[in-house]
């Protein structure tokens, strides 16, 4: 079970991370060729979910962010549930496979968009690109795109995706279970403590939510997809 954990104290690591930028600065020059970069634009299409800032890396085919049907990694559970990218920022680092990670900033809510630039590798053919946040309130949903290949010069991709679940905490729908800055529900910011038990064990499409606690259902739901993302070549 993982301690208690405060939303503002994801988002101060956050901060930690983004701090890191310029000390891997010269590690991501070694990865990346010719100048080549990206636009992502991710517009939230739901009427009642925020995205937790947002993690996009561009890579080589060896690197996923998850399997369907398979367990998460502890990376991915930790930023479905608590919306921390810190950890798979800093695992994706460490991968050779990886070109780079860029983290977004804030939440995205409703009806807007955000939009992230990162560097990858032309001409090959081979680089791809990957995007994920969490979904709240949720106890452990995200949406992604993952591991597609990146656009040509002058190609502009498009995606509606859905949200997934990392099947690595109970669906109760309770305040003390979700995190975040502030809920109507809740009377202010959510907890982080995991329940206990019930986990579904794999990654798996998401079944919305239920109104089983907390949150009602008529404000919360949504029905697939729930992310538009664009990605085109800027350079």
């Amino acid at each position: 079970m993982k301690n208690t954990f405060s939303f503002k104290a994801s988002l101060l690591t956050m901060a930690a991370v983004a701090s890191m930028a310029t000390a891997t600065q010269a590690l991501a020059d070694d990865r990346t060729s010719n100048g080549v970069s990206y636009e992502i634009k991710i517009t939230n299409l739901t009427r009642g979910q925020q995205f937790t800032p947002i993690l996009a890396t561009t890579h080589m085919p060896s690197v996923s962010l998850f399997q369907l049907g398979q367990p998460a990694s502890s990376e991915l559970a930790t930023l479905a549930e608590e919306g921390n990218v810190a950890p798979l920022t800093t695992a994706l680092r460490a991968d050779k496979g990886v070109l780079e990670v860029v983290n977004g900033n804030g939440l995205t809510q409703p009806g807007a968009t955000t939009t992230l630039t990162l560097n990858g590798r032309g001409g090959t053919g081979a680089a791809r690109i990957s995007v994920a946040a969490m979904l709240i309130p949720t106890n452990d949903t995200f949406f992604a795109v993952n591991s597609v290949t990146l656009p040509r010069w002058g190609e502009t991709l498009a995606f509606t995706v859905p949200a997934y679940d990392s099947g690595t905490e109970a669906n109760d729908e309770l305040c003390s279970s979700i995190p975040g800055p502030f809920f109507a529900e809740c009377n202010g910011s959510g907890g982080g403590a995991a329940p206990v038990g019930g986990e579904e064990g794999f990654v798996h499409i998401s079944a919305g939510m239920h109104g089983i606690g907390d949150f009602e259902a008529s404000k919360r739901d949504w029905r697939n997809p729930v992310a538009r993302i664009t990605i085109r070549r800027v350079r």
